[in-house]
């Protein structure tokens, strides 16, 4: 069964226009995980980050060219790198005018001594790294310029919920790896960090199980710990797939929000879950790609 890749566009509700363009990125970023997650070397680590890249540069996802805007009307990132061999994590949060968060974050891991770093240090970090900076208006949508105009004429209303992007995988080795990246909720206060940088909130791996991503309401996520509470099931042999079910119905049970979760064991088994309307998804494994949109709804293809 290995290796195996799932990874996720976003737990929320969005128009079925935008779900469609969702679904086609979803399976556009799978291939590019999978190619290189099928080289002879392919590793766990390179092929989410890879993944996570394609769906940053996708005006159709939250997370890089996409993200939502703050109040202010600023971009404002969170993403996270972690493998589970040393159990290595890196993340960065309140990024500005950087195109791909994920590979920031990695920086964070593998070059710095830290796990999180935020706002101007995270700038100051990525520069330091030679990471190109964008002009701010670069990541700025029209569409997601709409969406502040709206939620600021309705204060009352929650803002739309678009969601992170993550990728989760376990390569030929068994090693495991997990990325996310997100601009977090439309209209949320400047500095706001949501749950997709804090290790086992947003994401959790270790070899010895397997590899969580998480999404959704990030307060909610936060509160539940949610990745934690699923990969904690799957280390006490709960299946992988009631594993993610029982830690999403819980969060929503428990705290009223709503999220969406991936998953992948150390043995290649994989699992979706998401008490949202919606929750764009792909999974690769044994030769064929599986995506789709809503429950009970997938396509799929050979590669």
């Amino acid at each position: 069964m290995l290796p195996a890749l799932v990874l996720h566009g976003g737990a929320g509700d969005v128009d079925d226009e935008r779900a469609q363009a969702k679904l086609i990125g979803v399976q556009v970023a799978a291939r590019e995980g999978w190619r290189i997650l099928n080289m002879p070397e392919g590793s766990a680590l390179d092929a989410v980050e890879a993944a996570v890249r394609v769906m940053e540069d996708d005006p159709n996802f939250n997370a890089g060219i996409g993200s939502v805007l703050n109040f202010d009307g600023d971009v404002e990132m969170d993403a996270l790198v972690m493998e589970g061999h040393k159990l290595e994590a890196g993340a960065v949060a309140c990024l500005r005018d950087i195109k791909n968060p994920v590979s920031v974050a990695r920086l964070v891991m593998e070059k710095s001594e830290h796990i999180l770093i935020a706002g101007q240090g995270a700038n100051r970090f990525a520069e330091e790294q030679g990471v190109a900076r964008l002009q701010p208006e670069e990541l700025v949508t029209k569409y997601e310029t709409k969406c502040l105009e709206d939620f600021k004429n309705d204060r009352k209303g929650k803002p739309p919920g678009v969601g992170t992007v993550g990728a989760v995988a376990v390569d030929r080795k068994g090693r495991v790896a997990v990325a996310l990246s997100t601009g977090g909720t439309c209209g949320k206060t400047p500095g706001r960090v949501g749950d997709t940088p804090l290790v086992g909130c947003g994401g959790y791996c270790d070899e010895a199980v397997g590899a969580v991503a998480s999404t959704g309401h990030g307060e909610s996520i936060t509160k539940a710990c949610l990745a934690s509470s699923i990969f904690n099931l799957m280390k006490q042999g709960i299946s992988i797939q009631n594993a993610a079910d029982e830690s999403c119905e819980f969060l929503t049970s428990r705290t009223g929000g709503t999220a969406g979760a991936i998953a992948v064991s150390k043995n290649g088994e994989t699992a979706v879950a998401h008490t949202t309307d919606k929750m764009p998804w792909a999974i690769v494994s044994d030769g064929e790609l599986r995506a789709g949109v809503k429950w009970g709804e997938e396509v799929s293809e050979k590669i």
